[in-house]
């Protein structure tokens, strides 16, 4: 039996050419797109001004997701929820959807897995099983987004104080889940222009982030794309040495090639970078690392989220207290680096990458079609 195609794998043109193979008009393509990107169908059957027998042939021949939920978790408060994905192959993934005061943002993943190796991340101690597809990449967006639209938890239970309230949309999509974009840059670029398309799911190339441990070629190659999203770059120290301990990237494009990669992004894209600082008590969250990171990112066009580390069951790594975070935020306010704290979401259900993950191994059954 052949496979299905994943519709969700398509771009717009393959979409139309799938559709000029089956000896259909176009426009059927410009159809079925607006039903899945912004009716947000996931069935063809749902699809109710294609004719039925196309409707039958999308039914036996594709598939709208590859994605079925093997776990999730809800904060107390309803405005964290966490699912974990398993994939066709039985790989699995993790998503966020986190609630703030007027954004509603996915935290979503692009690889199973991840080979970064980052010393304090749940997700890159089991090493990188393979890379998503960009339908794989898009479906998570899909899924929290009707969600969203229906007022369901992602649990199936009716909201408490917090969001979903039925109709509410995604206002940010943040690609800072399992994995590196730029590792899998073919995929997760596809699946930026999918969800900006104005005729599809509309969001804005502005509301995107891309996060990055610092691979200096996809930093400059995203520097030469006409979508204007935003990049943040996972620094998490003020020099090479411990920053190669944290986060072995730097081995390959050190800070100085990372800092002279982000200038040219800057200088081409005219966009503020953010740069991640995950604090971690008794080892890069001293008053004297702050004024080194401060003397780094001098003259950069930037901004700073420190973020106490979500912590790790087991783990020797542990959360900077809030002091040791207020007087490393005043340092760099005092140099004149913007800096903000930024609000832990889920510590309580673990909603860190690749936590959930963790207690639940790769036992989950691929989905059925």
């Amino acid at each position: 039996m052949a496979e299905r195609i994943a519709l969700l794998d398509l771009t717009r043109d393959e979409l139309s050419e799938l559709m000029v193979s089956w000896e259909q008009p176009r426009f059927r393509a410009e159809q079925i797109w607006r039903w899945i990107y912004q009716a947000l169908a996931d069935t063809p059957e749902a699809m109710t001004n294609l004719p039925a027998d196309l409707r039958a042939k999308l039914d036996s021949e594709t598939v709208l997701g590859r994605l079925t939920a093997v776990a999730q978790q809800v904060s107390a408060d309803g405005r964290t929820h966490k699912v974990l994905f398993s994939l066709q192959d039985g790989a699995t993934i993790e998503s966020v959807l986190m609630a703030y005061d007027r954004r509603l943002t996915a935290c979503i993943s692009v690889q199973a897995g991840c080979a970064m190796g980052c010393a304090f991340c749940a997700t890159g101690a089991g090493g990188l099983q393979r890379n998503l597809t960009p339908g794989e990449i898009v479906a998570q967006v899909l899924h929290f987004a009707r969600l969203l639209r229906e007022g369901r938890r992602t649990d199936g239970r009716p909201p408490t104080a917090g969001p979903p309230r039925g109709g509410m949309m995604l206002t940010n999509v943040v690609f800072m889940g399992m994995g590196e974009a730029l590792a899998n840059y073919d995929a997760s670029w596809q699946a930026v222009e999918a969800i900006t398309d104005s005729d599809g799911f509309g969001l804005g190339a502005r509301r995107i982030t891309i996060s990055t441990v610092g691979l200096v070629p996809g930093i400059r190659r995203l520097a030469r794309e006409e979508l204007p999203v935003n990049l943040a770059v996972s620094l998490h120290a003020p020099d090479d040495e411990l920053r190669s301990q944290l986060v072995p990237v730097n081995n390959r494009f050190p800070l100085a090639q990372l800092m002279q990669a982000i200038r040219e992004y800057i200088a081409a894209a005219h966009r503020r970078v953010s740069f991640e600082y995950a604090l971690i008590l008794g080892l890069n969250d001293s008053v004297e690392q702050a004024r080194r990171l401060a003397a780094l990112l001098k003259g950069i066009l930037c901004h700073v989220n420190l973020i106490p580390l979500n912590p790790t069951p087991g783990s020797r790594f542990q959360p900077s207290p809030r002091e040791n975070v207020e007087l490393f935020r005043q340092q760099l306010d005092a140099a004149g680096i913007p800096a903000t704290v930024r609000m832990r979401r889920g510590v309580e259900i673990q909603a860190g990458c690749g936590q959930l993950r963790q207690r639940h191994p790769l036992s989950a059954p691929p989905p059925s079609f």
